[in-house]
């Protein structure tokens, strides 16, 4: 299975196509319910900006939307379990601090949110990273709610495999950029930040680009508003971070 795995994932080039095959696999281990975030620009009290988040799911619209929009993720226990950990982790756990009273108050109600929309155990996956700024993360859960032996006997007869699908999924989607992002750029925008990365001047851009000095400097204003950035060094840094320079188009 891993093998067919890490072959099909590899051989895709879109985004949503992995992550459809992704949510068939972890459906087929029992897990119907999948929740992938990811960011580069965590800073030590943010994720960054939400606009920056890749993230995606098939939870129901009433349970992800405020999960999200509300910024309950922030504070969600498995969230913060990941921020501080790489591995995996049971809710089973997070269950049992809920229980005992060990778990923060604000993290206890967003535990009884995720009960009250149908959700049991699980188990949460934190990938690991080389970057201070990067992090990402994996649930996977069910509806109807499964127990936790049920969940845990999955992962002691499966986890291994599992662990590592979600370990190439993650190398995989964050080797892409996020088709859906509000900060995708023109390929005009594109094409002047790798000339600038390559170190060339305006005057140097334009000439081998056919346009005016005065063109190629639009196209750079437009793309540090479309990054969300002040400097043009900043969009060409968050360009490469995003995937959206320097790629391949199929």
């Amino acid at each position: 299975m891993i093998l067919d795995y890490v072959e099909r994932v590899t051989a895709l080039s879109e985004m949503q196509d992995i992550w459809s095959y992704h949510k068939e696999v972890m459906a087929s281990y029992g897990f119907n319910r999948v929740l992938y975030g990811f960011t580069r620009f965590r800073t030590e009290r943010s994720l960054g900006d939400p606009q920056d988040l890749l993230v995606l799911s098939n939870h129901d619209r009433d349970y992800i939307r405020p999960f999200l929009d509300d910024g309950l993720y922030l504070n969600a226990p498995m969230t913060q379990w990941a921020l501080n950990n790489a591995g995996v982790s049971s809710w089973r756990q997070t269950d049992e601090m809920v229980t005992d009273g060990s778990m923060s108050e604000t993290a206890s109600r967003i535990w009884e949110f995720n009960k009250r929309h149908g959700l049991g155990a699980g188990y949460t996956v934190s990938f690991k990273t080389n970057s201070k700024r990067s992090k990402g993360a994996i649930s996977l859960t069910s509806v109807p709610a499964m127990s936790f032996d049920a969940a845990d006997a999955i992962w002691e007869k499966h986890g291994r495999e599992l662990e590592a699908m979600n370990n190439v999924l993650h190398l995989r989607l964050s080797s892409l950029p996020n088709p859906d992002t509000e900060r995708s750029l023109t390929s005009r925008q594109r094409e002047v930040l790798e000339w600038v990365g390559d170190g060339k001047t305006t005057a140097e851009i334009a000439a081998i680009m056919g346009l005016t000095a005065a063109t190629i400097e639009k196209h750079l204003r437009l793309a540090r508003e479309a990054l969300d950035v002040s400097t043009t060094a900043q969009a060409v840094l968050k360009a490469s971070f995003l995937n959206q320079i320097y790629i391949v188009e199929e």
